[in-house]
């Protein structure tokens, strides 16, 4: 099933995007397991008409939300609003399917905090009250890597709550050179007005029931466990992974394995996937910097520590 999604989405979103079939497989492994992805890029590498062709191709609800210094919480999540004498809730552009949350840390703590609740409940409080956000409900966050003047770093506690971070970055001559040569209506593409839904909403439950009943041995569970305290003592490192980011890699691991058809997990899907899932996690030493240590190369150096179980 997850397989057979991949292929659609690839083929779909491949009219519009070109050469990102890694960010892609990224979003379908996060929608397939109720996880989140953080994509970082440097302007013009297509992150937003990815996220917009991705929710098309899969018939799901779109909102934007511009992060910007002066954006408020309420901006985010909704308010209270006086209609014929009665308090009533007005939805905010959270309450999508996927929800573009575009350049992230360019909003002060207070509000990317506001989206904390949602990533991890499914809901967002009003005035002491719940409100449920539609199912499914993926949150795409971009930065920008190379640009911090007037930006708010991301707090590690929300950072944590990604599943993945993908680093979208420059696509290859050949990717290049079939952008250029895409029908245009002016400066957009002409196939961006006509993707097409690919996949309903029973294939998305489908697959997740698909990742659930996915097979981990006990080994492969511990190989997990290993990689992630590995994180925790590497030189240059000062904040390991976190048992969450466990949790994240093993589920991350297993859509991964549904995506090259397989019902089990063996140790290379959870290599392929690590550095998606851990990159975001680790906290380097100042000193780090210096040696040319970045999270990519902490994360492999854990690889390379850990025994790979046959």
């Amino acid at each position: 099933m997850l397989q057979d999604l991949r292929t659609r989405l690839h083929e779909e979103v491949g009219r519009v995007v070109v050469g990102q079939q890694e960010a892609v497989d990224a979003l379908l492994v996060a929608l397939s397991v109720g996880g989140h992805v953080l994509l970082e890029g440097v302007p013009g590498v297509a992150k937003t008409l990815l996220a917009s062709t991705f929710a098309s191709a899969l018939g799901l609800d779109f909102g934007r939300a511009q992060f910007t210094p002066d954006l408020l919480p309420s901006d985010l999540t909704g308010t209270m609003t006086l209609r014929d004498r009665e308090l009533v809730f007005r939805p905010g552009p959270v309450f999508t399917n996927v929800l573009l949350a575009d350049e992230i840390n360019r909003t002060p703590p207070k509000t990317q905090a506001a989206l904390l609740e949602a990533m991890q409940e499914g809901q967002v409080t009003v005035d002491g009250q719940g409100h449920r956000l539609p199912d499914p409900f993926l949150v795409v966050a971009t930065q920008n890597p190379i640009e911090y003047e007037g930006t708010y770093p991301l707090p590690e506690a929300q950072l944590d709550r990604f599943l993945v971070k993908v680093v979208v970055g420059y696509p290859d001559e050949a990717s290049e050179r079939s952008l250029l040569l895409l029908d245009r209506s002016g400066l957009r593409p002409v196939a961006s007005d006509a993707v097409r839904p690919v996949v309903g909403s029973a294939d998305v439950a489908a697959a997740r029931a698909e990742v659930d009943a996915t097979t981990v041995s006990a080994e492969v569970a511990a190989y997990v466990t290993s990689l992630v305290r590995a994180t925790r003592s590497l030189p240059g490192v000062e904040i390991g992974a976190s048992p969450r980011a466990g949790v994240h890699l093993l589920v991350a691991a297993k859509a991964s394995a549904r995506l090259w058809g397989r019902h089990f997990v063996i140790p290379d899907d959870v290599i392929r996937v690590a550095p998606s899932v851990l990159r975001h996690r680790l906290v380097l030493r100042p000193e780090a910097e210096l040696d040319r240590v970045t999270p990519d190369v902490a994360v492999a150096n854990a690889i390379a520590a850990v025994v790979v179980p046959r």
